[in-house]
């Protein structure tokens, strides 16, 4: 018996690849499957099964193209109903890998077709299972993403997923491996620990969802202070469920070149979103007007999702020299598969072409301390509520990146302001937004809070401004 957990960092992902006496089965497959047949190659196995926990919403899966390259039917959850063949499992149906028994535990609540798959060893012992989005490390799933498909409310979907935990999941034995489908950082629970296996008895005394006294208690606790879903959350559940274009199609339309001239024809043509993955500290010193940046080394795919929205926007791509593959694969996980092309040799290429080009203003923490006046300095923080509540500037106002469509168009165009976030990454982010749509009075801050912190700007603690 074999169990690899294939962990992204990115999208704070857990896949599963399980093999036993020439068999194997996947679980909650990326969209790029390559590495999964080249595991079943190395391993001299074939794979029989691609396991779905429930309809992602958070990344697209590579169930289809799996399926398609291997011949394994892909298995979800009692009440699913895909768009394509699939086997639909009745709760507590067993299926065979090798000599592994996998066992499928209908538990909705986070979606009505959740379903959690525990493992039996050779000799028939309960080994592990395969939580999904039911339960994560010091976490549950959150209950309001399926309410319009399920005609329920998230109290209502708490109140079954509170019924699936303590019916199906506690009364299992405290040596049980939980292998969940997400980490810390995954916009699909609200306190997940930042490791990736833990055992389900540990869970059972410090998980806050699992130590709640009732299932009033419990819905509470799981509902109480849910941030909205990214708009690209439902997006990634239709594609999941409907289909999708194939990953080779998406990287070779992405990996397609553009010189200048046609990729500025190309963004005149269309409505192409120009999207500059480079780094902050590349993409103020020049870009091409109009870009938005998002770097690539960060939390790239998330931002995108929620920045950008629609998975049908068209995009074309700049890039640093070699991370045009990584970007498509990156951008389609998230299921942004209309990109158009790539800049052919990256900025660089732009500027030396005579092209026009933008710069943002940014200085150094030193610098803003120079021109900070206490009381009259406008500052705008673009960090998480929480992280504002644990320090900020006494004049920061605390707009947060994820919301900068709602806030925009309340920045006075006339009043110079400083923008900073925690290390340069995100407010880059939101630099590039606000100077797409016209507003250029302002100081980006390199280095962020964590530089500021290191200057004589003061700073305090509490809770958000109104």
């Amino acid at each position: 018996m074999k169990i690899e957990q294939i962990y992204t960092g990115c999208l704070a992902q857990g896949a599963y690849y399980i093999t036993s006496n020439g068999e194997a089965a996947i679980v909650d497959p990326l969209r790029e499957i390559q590495p999964y047949l080249d595991r079943a190659e190395k391993d001299g196995v074939k794979i029989k099964y691609i396991f779905e926990t429930h309809f992602h919403a958070d990344f697209v899966s590579g169930h289809l193209d799996l399926s398609r390259a291997t011949g394994a039917p892909i298995i979800y959850g009692p009440t699913a109903s895909p768009e394509f063949d699939a086997i639909i499992a009745q709760d507590n149906q067993e299926f065979h890998v090798g000599k592994l028994t996998i066992k499928a535990l209908h538990t909705p609540g986070h979606t009505m077709e959740s379903t959690v798959y525990l493992l039996r060893d050779e000799a028939g012992k309960d080994y592990c299972m395969f939580s999904g989005d039911t339960l994560f490390l010091g976490d549950v799933g959150r209950p309001d993403l399926a309410q319009k498909a399920a005609h329920m409310t998230q109290e209502e979907l708490a109140g079954l997923l509170y019924d699936s935990l303590i019916n199906k999941i506690v009364p299992l034995a405290d040596d049980i491996i939980v292998y969940p489908a997400h980490g810390a950082g995954s916009a699909c629970g609200k306190n997940m620990m930042k490791e990736t296996v833990d055992t389900l008895g540990n869970q059972k005394k410090i998980n806050y969802a699992l130590n709640q006294p009732d299932k009033k208690s419990f819905i509470h606790a799981v509902t109480e202070g849910l941030n909205a879903p990214p708009a690209y959350f439902p997006m990634n559940v239709a594609m999941n469920k409907k289909g999708y274009t194939s990953f080779s199609d998406v990287m070779s339309n992405g990996l397609k070149a553009l010189t200048p001239d046609e990729f500025e024809t190309a963004a005149e043509a269309t409505d192409a979103l120009i999207l500059d993955t480079r780094s902050a500290a590349d993409f103020h010193n020049g870009f091409v007007p109009q870009s938005i940046n998002i770097g690539l080394n960060g939390d790239f795919a998330p931002w995108v999702g929620a920045l950008i929205g629609n998975v049908e926007q068209k995009i074309l791509l700049i890039t640093d020299h070699g991370k045009e593959q990584e970007t498509v694969t990156r951008m389609s996980r998230v299921g942004f598969d209309q990109i158009l092309g790539h800049l052919a040799g990256g900025f660089e290429n732009w500027k030396n072409a005579g092209k026009e080009i933008d710069t943002i203003v940014r200085i150094n923490a030193t610098e803003m301390e120079g021109e900070y006046v206490a009381g009259k300095t406008k500052i705008i923080d673009v960090r998480k509520c929480s992280e504002f509540d644990n320090g900020h500037i006494p004049e920061a106002e605390n707009l947060t990146l994820s919301e900068i469509n709602d806030w925009i168009n309340s920045i006075d165009t006339k009043e110079h302001f400083y923008l900073h976030c925690q290390g340069g990454y995100r407010s880059m982010i939101a630099a590039s937004i606000l100077q797409a749509r016209g507003y250029r009075n302002f100081s980006e801050i390199e280095g962020g809070y964590a530089a500021i912190g290191k200057t004589n700007i003061p700073s305090e603690k509490g809770k958000v401004n109104a």
